[in-house]
């Protein structure tokens, strides 16, 4: 049986992440806001319908990957949604990240006309999506992830099904948390070095294969050096998944200060007008207030 795939939400992230599966083969059958998106997707072997509904009756999978929770809400089960397009044994994978309530509340809605659902938010920004190395950590029936599992793990390079519907954003929620923060140990870490006038270069070099080595240590830190900021994943997205992991943390009462602290240092960047830049742009932060300029 050949799967047909609609994909809605051509962004920075899912605009790629199409791209790789129409290489590996599939049929695709897109829906986007952007003439050029679709312009060019065309092209290369998609097909562009104008509504939701018709993108979901000619799709036996659909994949968003939308900016938030109100968004998948409108696209999914809004009036002339997939909802209302989509046939009995269908499956929606959402791979926004999202509240996990909100997920919940989709699966619930999608399960009364017999629609499967995963929520499977992704992690690793446009160079993972690019090359299908991202993260998906997915929640959802065991039965419904494993019919999917090919369909996700031609984008990615790990696909962990972490549970029930909700699960898979409540685990992206962690992972925004510690990236984060990461981010932030790194900034500090760059600014105190480079205020003591050591090169940071060999600062990194000496740093990368001990304890303090991470992923986000090898993607960010360079990017710091060079003041190279172009978006692989925003200021503002980062911020927005942060609004949700403290709505989440307040709604079941777990005080997570450290989280709290970096969503303000996000929201000060946002103000000085860095909430379009990449995530690295935290240093920025950390230099404003050690007085330096990028020459020092």
């Amino acid at each position: 049986m050949v799967v047909k795939i609609g994909f809605v939400g051509l962004g920075i992230m899912g605009k790629p992440m199409c791209q790789n599966l129409m290489k590996a083969g599939y049929d695709l059958v897109i829906s986007s806001s952007n003439p050029d998106t679709n312009r060019q997707l065309q092209k290369e072997g998609a097909n562009v319908v104008s509504s939701y509904t018709d993108l979901a009756a000619a799709s036996d999978v659909m994949i968003t990957m939308l900016p938030n929770s109100p968004e998948v809400k409108e696209v999914i089960l809004g009036q002339g949604g997939l909802r209302d397009g989509a046939r009995s044994g269908s499956v929606i994978i959402d791979m926004s990240s999202i509240a996990p309530t909100v997920s919940q509340e989709v699966g619930k809605a999608l399960e009364e006309k017999e629609i499967g659902f995963l929520d499977a938010p992704v992690s690793g920004g446009e160079p993972k999506a690019i090359d299908g190395t991202i993260a998906v950590m997915a929640g959802g029936a065991e039965e419904t992830f494993q019919n999917c599992l090919p369909i996700m793990e031609t984008m990615a390079g790990s696909v962990v099904r972490t549970g029930d519907i909700g699960s898979g954003n409540a685990t992206k929620l962690a992972n925004q948390i510690i990236v984060a923060l990461n981010i932030a140990a790194v900034s500090e870490a760059m600014v105190l070095t480079r205020k003591m006038e050591v090169d940071s270069e060999l600062v990194y070099e000496a740093i990368r294969g001990g304890l303090a080595g991470s992923n986000v240590l090898d993607a960010k830190a360079p990017m710091m050096m060079e003041q190279n900021f172009d978006p692989g994943f925003t200021i503002d997205l980062h911020l927005k998944d942060l609004n949700n992991v403290l709505e989440t943390s307040g709604d079941i009462g777990v005080p997570l200060p450290l989280t709290a602290s970096i969503k303000e240092t996000l929201q000060a960047l946002q103000a000085d007008g860095q909430g379009d830049s990449d995530h690295a742009a935290v240093v920025k932060f950390y230099e404003k207030l050690a007085n330096m300029t990028n020459d020092s």
